[in-house]
């Protein structure tokens, strides 16, 4: 089955960035979007880059086609600054990080629609419990490096997943994981990391066969971690927990879009890019998601490890030279300031001792931090 990829001529940057909604007391994840919809819709018209999700507790803002990130990340804070007066009158906060601490699955409704409603009806209990947050970040390729790019990008994944790391806490109780989200999210079918191909009519293939096999009915339905949106000439990159303020948005969306741009940089050259033994990547996520920053991770099939935070800082380097081309040389370089001053996963924590395991207290101090 031949999928026609839409190449993109320059690399440009879209961002998707879901947010729960809850109330302004009990803090409590509130089944409120449809509402919402229609408070927006009245005041402001149609708003195009305001979307429903699976689940009546979700609003999704999204970006136009941009060519920064700080272009990028300023039509998404216009968003907010619309949006959020108007959840206010419904009694309700936006809130942005991986999971909720306390809300309760069974408690929430589903949106209208044929597509979640057979999703539901496929993942019953799985599908139910996605009570879940991300951000995803599309960058313009063109289609021969698509594959490619996306098997390469799996080498930093766990740099973008211990950063935004914010879901430690799940049904009350403290995880131990930087990010719970993560092991949530991989559950559903064709979810989790990608398969590795090397040319694009292997993607083809793949597809074909679970179209044929009834697994999907779209292409969008392979909701990998990174993946090709063929419709958009985009690499998707979905890594990313919910992120809670701008500046670590503004970061993240930087580093993604550096990280893909230098990728193809090294394919126009001739370069072979690097990649990991499958078995090597899976390690590296499932350890970004457990210990966050303080990550051992694996570099090379040689088997050799260092400490994420050490491979990050390299990394910044490697990539100023391509911050300064896409203009995003101050956005990049706060990437450091995460580790510094501690990631979403960490700083819910230190509020969570703090208060004697208030988890009010923990979701008060998401939605302050936006």
């Amino acid at each position: 089955m031949p999928i026609d990829f839409h190449d993109s001529p320059t690399p440009s940057l879209g961002v998707e960035w879901e947010f729960g909604l809850v109330d302004r007391h009990t803090r409590d994840l509130v089944n409120a979007a449809s509402q919402l919809f229609d408070l927006v819709h009245k005041r402001h018209g149609e708003q195009p880059r305001i979307h429903r999700e699976l689940l009546r507790n979700t609003v999704e803002l999204t970006t136009g086609i941009c060519r920064t990130t700080g272009e990028a990340v300023d039509q998404l804070a216009e968003l907010i600054d619309l949006v959020r007066p108007l959840a206010a009158e419904l009694g309700v906060d936006l809130y942005s990080a991986g999971t909720h601490p306390f809300a309760e699955w069974s408690r929430q409704q589903l949106t209208a629609g044929q597509r979640y409603e057979e999703l539901i009806a496929r993942t019953q209990w799985w599908g139910r419990q996605m009570l879940i947050w991300g951000v995803h970040v599309h960058v313009g390729v063109k289609g021969e490096h698509a594959m490619p790019v996306v098997s390469a990008l799996l080498k930093w994944y766990p740099h973008l997943q211990a950063l935004s790391a914010s879901s430690p806490i799940w049904a009350g109780t403290d995880t131990g994981y930087a990010s719970n989200r993560a092991m949530m999210f991989q559950q559903l079918p064709t979810a989790g990391l990608p398969f590795a191909f090397e040319d694009w009519a292997g993607f083809e293939r793949y597809a074909d066969d679970l179209i044929t096999t009834g697994v999907i009915e779209h292409i969008d339905e392979i909701r990998w971690d990174v993946r090709p949106a063929p419709t958009l000439g985009t690499v998707e990159v979905r890594i990313c927990d919910g992120v809670s303020t701008l500046r670590e948005m503004r970061a993240l969306v930087a580093l993604t879009h550096c990280l893909v741009v230098h990728l193809v940089d090294r394919l126009e050259r001739g370069e072979t890019l690097p990649t990991l033994p499958p078995w090597h990547v899976q390690e590296n996520k499932w350890r970004a998601a457990r210990y966050g920053l303080d990550a051992w991770i694996i570099l090379d099939d040689t088997s050799a490890e260092r400490l994420l935070r050490d491979d990050l800082a390299d990394l910044l380097v490697e990539l100023a030279p391509v911050a300064e081309r896409l203009d995003c040389v101050e956005e990049l370089a706060s990437v450091a300031d995460i580790p510094r001053q501690g990631a979403s996963y960490q700083r819910q924590r230190r509020v969570a001792e703090r208060t004697g395991g208030d988890l009010v207290s923990v979701v008060e101090s998401v939605v302050g931090e936006l």
